[in-house]
This record gives C-alpha cells, sequence and structure tokens, in this order.
C-alpha cells in the first residue's frame, strides 16, 4: 500500500514543489518558500536541509558552509569565494544565471543577500546607538556620522576662533576613507588649518570611527 505524504504548505509553496522535487524553474526570491517545503517533506528542520543543499556541484560546497565562510570572511567577490572555498573556480554554473546548469540559488545571489544583512544591521545599530563598522555604512550614513563626531568634538573650538568647516564628500581610496573638507570663515585663512588644525581633526575621526580615515582640506 502506498503511503501517502501531504504537505501542509499554501498555494505558493505548492506551485514550487511536486512529489518532493524543487522544479528548476524556480525563482531564487522563492528560496525560503522552496527551503520550508522541501524541509516539510523530507520531516527535518530548515536548517538541516540547508546543508543537504549544494550550490556548487563541481567543488561540491554546500549552501551553508558557503553562507558561513561568506559571514565569517566578510567575503564580498566571487573571486574570495572561490578563494576560500573553490566555489565558483570550475565550470562556473553555479556564480550567476546563464551558465550551462541552471540553479535555484547562485553565489551572486548569497553575496546580495550578505550585503543586505549587513546593511540591515548597520541601520539598526545607529537607529539604537549600538556599535557601528564605518566601513560598512552607506556614503549617507558616513557623512552624518562624521557630522556628529565633528559636531561632538571639534566644531565649537574651530567657532571660537572665528571658524568652522563643512564635509564635502567621502570617497573610498584603496584602505583608504578619504573624507574631503572646506575650511569656513576665519579657518579658511589659518596657517594650522593645514597642519595643527588638520592633524586633529583626522585623529578624532581615526579614534571614533575608522583609522583608515584621511582628512583632505580642499
Amino acid at each position: 500500500m502506498a503511503t501517502v505524504y501531504t504537505l501542509e504548505v499554501d498555494h505558493d509553496e505548492h506551485n514550487y514543489i511536486q512529489n518532493g522535487v524543487i522544479s528548476k524553474n524556480c525563482s531564487v526570491m522563492a528560496y525560503d518558500v522552496i527551503k520550508k517545503a522541501a524541509a516539510q517533506y523530507k520531516g527535518v528542520d530548515m536548517e538541516s536541509f540547508e546543508q543537504e543543499i549544494i550550490v556548487c556541484e563541481c567543488a561540491r560546497v554546500s549552501l551553508s558552509t558557503l553562507k558561513e565562510v561568506i559571514r565569517l570572511n566578510d567575503l564580498t567577490t566571487i573571486e574570495e569565494i572561490a578563494d576560500y572555498t573553490k566555489a565558483g573556480a570550475f565550470c562556473k554554473s553555479c556564480i550567476r544565471p546563464g551558465g550551462h546548469e541552471e540553479k535555484d540559488i547562485y553565489l551572486v545571489d548569497l553575496l546580495e543577500e550578505y550585503e543586505k544583512e549587513k546593511m540591515s544591521k548597520t541601520a539598526d545599530n545607529i537607529a539604537t546607538g549600538g556599535p557601528v563598522d564605518f566601513a560598512q555604512m552607506t556614503v549617507v550614513q558616513k557623512l552624518k556620522a562624521v557630522d556628529r563626531v565633528i559636531d561632538e568634538n571639534i566644531r565649537q573650538m574651530l567657532i571660537m576662533d572665528g571658524g568652522d568647516m563643512e564635509i564635502l564628500d567621502i570617497k573610498e581610496n584603496g584602505s583608504h576613507i578619504d573624507i574631503y573638507i572646506r575650511y569656513l570663515g576665519a579657518c579658511s585663512g589659518c596657517a594650522s588649518s593645514a597642519t595643527g588644525t588638520l592633524f586633529a581633526i583626522e585623529n578624532i575621526l581615526q579614534e571614533k570611527l575608522d583609522s583608515n580615515i584621511r582628512v583632505l582640506p580642499i
């Protein structure tokens, strides 16, 4: 007598799994639905099922391994993933859609997911006053963070001397984070604006935000 298994899934989930087999036409956006339905079919929790999913068939690297390596080593490129795990180093079908073998999830999807997680965590920490990695902030978040440090530690000193400053731009330059500023009022013609004052601004920003910051007056 045949055993019939009933999946407790909604209509959308049913569209992605038939008889326990994940459809090759599944959208990556439906990955969580697929994982939930397939894990339920197999009678295991979602985390255990994730360990069984092989993203790179050539190197036999699982989804759970890739997620852990990306997170632990803060990987941001396909090349880094290949260096650490060999995934994506051979036929390259697992990198992005368009290879000779269609996948349910690709390496580019994992990188995008990790980047979104970092941005979400940064936003939450900013909102709650928790610790934030300055290098991972968006440009707007960096500008606000720099302005806050300047307001709390530098600006009043400049105003007392009849001057002020403004932040013009922030750019990544190799391992450095360059902050372009413009002096205002008395500071614009002060000799120490290129020496003592500049060093004080740079030091406080390095101490409070990131040691790789460089301050460049223009």
